[in-house]
């Protein structure tokens, strides 16, 4: 068994050698590039589940590489609130790579090997942001999730290469923004390392150079977490990109950037040091209210199922930096649940375009007809349980932390966040209903569903959507101790 001290290199460790082994065997046997890669996320989502449970309650476990003590070296650091991300990142992507298994022929053909490969580099980068302690490393992790993106968006549409080379130069300009921020603070503090800088923030908040630091930081993650009105590079890369690539990075690949909000806004400038001089976290949850009905708004004008739930994600977003930027422990609470609930339920509903354009050849959404619950009946139960999670409907999960970032608005006394989520919730009824009374619900003209036949896609693919549909209604029941855990992790009690 693995000491806990040691536990945070296990990450870093385990998908590099992932990465070497998908390359180094598919030289020869590109077949096993997908097992190779979905083992090894499946081995990092147990030692995130171990994890997890080590630290839910207990101390921060801190590993220094190399015996270096920060600020001189390089830590990272594991807590309540890294192994959550952890589990979620991790757990969702070893689904959406075996759901892959059904589809790497037909959509990767001759590159299994290289696309597998950068879907490892790209957990590594995730990984790392999550667990590192060090500002200037966290940049280093988010370029190599980044590059990572960039390739496996690349394969696509005709228009996929085009749609990465902007979400190329639109996240340049963000990684460029948060390294400017990176240094403003390192000029003032002298060190990297995020624990260091918390304890010389409180006396530093209202300088010139930490302020602006703050809003490079906070314009920088808002581009990679799609914040509105930054959200250009997003509708583009998950219409465009593979059915694989989008169920892979739409769930995980903003939640990190999330994350980074998370940690340098709550832990390393603290809820009290961010709005001492300007009103940034209000500012931030304006945008985010606006966000999520500007997204809402664009999901409904949509016909293609993808770009449908792309601007969906635009909108997701907004839920969770808004209950972020509250900064009180309902917010907190609502939005952490929100990063699981949303991951699953973008997860299963990209699973669900994925089977639909593999068998229709299309994912037009005025060709959706009553056939589809005959052809696809265990495919569209799963669509139809993530739908309803994502308007907000109980007992499923997505209504309970809704809830709480109701409760957070409350709480923060803004009336018009909780108005906004009421009007989003009305919204998302709109454009998933009216898919499902395409599905569900016969109109005249269209075909009769006695005739159409079982074309379920086979159960490699259908398996991982029926566990993401089964996690939703278990997480719905489960809420009170999910969101009990959570609430111990806020910086301020």
């Amino acid at each position: 068994m693995i000491e806990l001290s040691s536990l945070p290199a296990l990450f870093p460790i385990l998908l590099i050698s992932g990465t070497l082994l998908v390359v180094l065997t598919g030289l020869r046997y590109s077949s096993m590039a997908q097992p190779i890669a979905t083992l090894t996320a499946f081995f990092t989502a147990l030692t995130s589940l171990y994890a997890l449970l080590g630290v839910a309650n207990a101390e921060p476990v801190r590993y220094a590489f190399g015996g270096w003590a920060p600020p001189i070296g390089i830590e990272f650091v594991l807590d309540g609130v890294s192994g959550f991300f952890l589990l979620v990142i991790n757990s969702v992507a070893t689904l959406v790579l075996f759901h892959s298994a059904g589809l790497r022929n037909q959509i990767l053909g001759t590159k299994q090997t290289a696309y597998y490969a950068l879907s490892l580099l790209l957990l590594l980068g995730l990984n790392g942001m999550v667990l590192t302690g060090d500002l200037f490393n966290l940049y280093v992790f988010l370029e190599i999730s980044s590059l990572a993106s960039y390739g496996l968006i690349s394969i696509g549409s005709r228009q996929a290469p085009y749609a990465a080379f902007r979400y190329l130069i639109i996240g340049t300009v963000g990684g460029t923004f948060y390294l400017l921020g990176v240094g403003f603070l390192y000029a003032v503090t002298g060190t990297l390392n995020m624990a260091d800088i918390a304890g010389l923030i409180p006396e530093i908040s209202a300088t010139t150079p930490v302020i602006t630091a703050l809003i490079l930081i906070i314009t920088g993650v808002g581009i990679k977490a799609a914040l509105f009105p930054m959200y250009g590079w997003l509708p583009e890369a998950y219409t465009h990109a593979n059915a694989i690539s989008s169920a892979l990075i739409a769930p995980i690949g903003t939640k990190v950037a999330a994350y980074i909000l998370v940690r340098i806004g709550l832990f390393v400038f603290g809820a009290e040091n961010v709005d001492r001089v300007i009103p940034a976290s209000q500012t931030i949850a304006i945008l985010a209210g606006v966000g999520i009905l500007f997204g809402s708004l664009m999901a409904i004008s949509q016909r293609n199922l993808k770009r449908m739930l792309a601007f969906s994600s635009v909108s997701q977003i907004g839920y969770i930096v808004m209950g972020i930027a509250l900064m009180n422990p309902f917010g907190f609470a609502g939005a952490l649940f929100h990063v699981l609930n949303h991951a699953i339920m973008k997860s299963a509903l990209f699973l669900v375009s994925a089977t639909i354009e593999q068998e229709e050849g299309h994912s037009d959404l005025t060709r959706f007809d009553d056939t589809y619950r005959k052809k696809y009946p265990y495919t569209m139960a799963v669509f139809t349980i993530a739908a309803i999670s994502m308007i907000g409907l109980p007992p499923l999960a997505g209504f309970f932390s809704k809830w709480m970032l109701a409760l957070g608005t409350l709480e923060a006394g803004s009336w018009f966040l909780f108005v906004v989520i009421l009007s989003s919730s009305l919204l998302n009824a709109v454009y998933f209903f009216r898919i499902l009374e395409r599905v569900y619900l016969k109109k005249s003209g269209q075909k009769d569903p006695s005739d159409a036949r079982f074309q379920e896609s086979p159960w490699v693919m259908r398996a991982p959507a029926l566990v993401l549909a089964i996690a939703l209604m278990a997480f719905g029941f489960a809420n009170a101790p999910i969101l009990e855990m959570i609430q111990l992790w806020f910086p301020v009690q």
